[in-house]
């Protein structure tokens, strides 16, 4: 078989005045260097858009919109850090423990404890049945099935796995297994039946995140700042270096501790930054230290000193006598008896008779003190005891007391004379 031989040619140059045919070696030389020109210049005025459109300043309304939206969505959704801060220790347990699971094959129990807040759930329930349906390979039973709640999702799949349905779940009475507990009561394993704790390992974790000032400042700093990606750079710029100022003022450094010390966790410290981001506005576009230091007042306000302004003359006196009978024996629990001669010794030294009530009347606003905790019984056992001699506590403490006294509206002068005294 010939082979066929193909020969190419240099195109030649156009000379001028020449027409040039359709399919003729010139014309793929004459339009193709103007269509990569053309698509060059596309290209480039694209580049140039997209960079002008991004460099270009947004409007001050539209920035602040943009804030308020990136900043609440990290807020309100309690985003947690995606590393773990002030609990490495106890991350590298669990892990360690999760690894000898997959790994090895050992079966591993774990419960988990600590506070509100502290940081023990990196998920929610939804996602946490989605990859328990996924591991137990029972997809093919859940299908498009829309459940209620957690509980009714989570005993559809114990009952999936009760009935062995090989083809779906393949249960396995060698399967490594482990169990990851989570609580806030430190009396959980009182709580467990004994069929339940005889098989669990007694294996605790412990989270008690403790970070440094230093750390919390620096938390406060991060969850306020805006990342590279926001569409306005300067204004970006800007709010970020005012969030730096912002902390390092002396009085909101003074606020931060404050809160710092009545609480370390995640959801008070977002809750402190949503109230602060509530008063930024297109006429304050930037978070004041005045702003931080309300909201921190907002935060702080004390719920059971504000309901001591909402109580009777009567119930305010009882509180008095407890405060003062708190004084004399340091604390010691109380009766309604004691609390009651304490009373009747302010009276005698007033000649009017405006404060005296009979005993029904004191015993009642003895009980409505307790409905609004602010007495608590010492043991819960003592039902039995009458009451004139149950023995209470007052859930307040002095300070909170006298505050109330002042903003009480028109208080007696002898109510606040007696409360100031040494011994009532």
């Amino acid at each position: 078989m010939q082979e066929e031989k193909v020969f190419y040619s240099e195109p030649q140059p156009i000379r001028a005045g020449e027409s040039v045919k359709a399919g003729s070696r010139h014309c793929w030389q004459s339009t193709l260097p103007a269509k990569i020109e053309n698509a060059s210049e596309t290209y480039s005025l694209s580049i140039m858009s997209k960079r002008k459109a991004k460099d270009a300043p947004l409007p001050v309304g539209e920035c602040i919109s943009q804030v308020q939206d990136i900043l609440r969505k990290r807020l309100c959704h309690q985003q947690l850090p995606d590393t773990p801060e002030g609990v490495e220790a106890q991350h590298k347990h669990l892990l360690e423990l999760l690894k000898r699971t997959a790994v090895h094959g050992e079966s591993n129990s774990v419960l988990i404890v600590g506070p509100r807040g502290s940081g023990k759930t990196m998920t929610d329930d939804r996602i946490a049945l989605q990859e328990m349906t996924r591991q137990l390979h029972l997809e093919n039973v859940v299908g498009d099935k829309v459940f209620g709640s957690f509980a009714e999702n989570l005993s559809f799949l114990l009952e999936a796995l009760k009935k062995g349905d090989r083809s779906s779940s393949r249960p396995s009475a060698q399967a490594p297994v482990a169990v990851v507990g989570v609580t806030c009561r430190l009396d959980v394993l009182e709580l467990l039946e004994k069929r339940v704790k005889s098989r669990f390992s007694h294996r605790q974790i412990h989270l008690l995140s403790n970070p440094t000032f230093s750390q919390y400042l620096e938390r406060v700093q991060t969850q306020l700042s805006l990342l590279d990606d926001f569409p306005d750079e300067t204004f970006a710029q800007d709010w970020n270096a005012s969030v730096k100022t912002l902390c390092e003022d002396k009085s909101v450094e003074d606020a931060l501790e404050r809160h710092y010390n009545s609480s370390k966790n995640f959801r008070s410290n977002h809750m402190l930054l949503m109230l602060c981001l509530s008063r930024v506005s297109v006429a304050k576009p930037v978070i004041k230290p005045a702003d931080l230091l309300e909201a921190s007042r907002m935060c702080l306000i004390d719920a059971q000193a504000n309901m001591l302004h909402g109580l009777s003359i009567l119930e305010l006196c009882l509180i008095i006598a407890m405060k003062h009978l708190n004084d004399v024996y340091e604390g010691e629990p109380f009766n309604l008896q004691m609390v009651h001669n304490e009373f009747k010794k302010f009276l005698q030294r007033k000649s009017n008779s405006m404060y005296n009530f009979e005993q029904p009347v004191i015993m009642k606003a003895f009980e409505h003190l307790q409905q609004l905790e602010m007495i608590r019984p010492v043991d819960s056992s003592s039902v039995k005891t009458q009451r004139e001699y149950q023995l209470m506590r007052l859930m307040l403490d002095n300070t909170q007391v006298m505050e109330a006294l002042q903003k009480y509206p028109q208080c007696p002068t002898d109510v606040k004379q007696w409360a100031m005294s040494a011994y009532g």
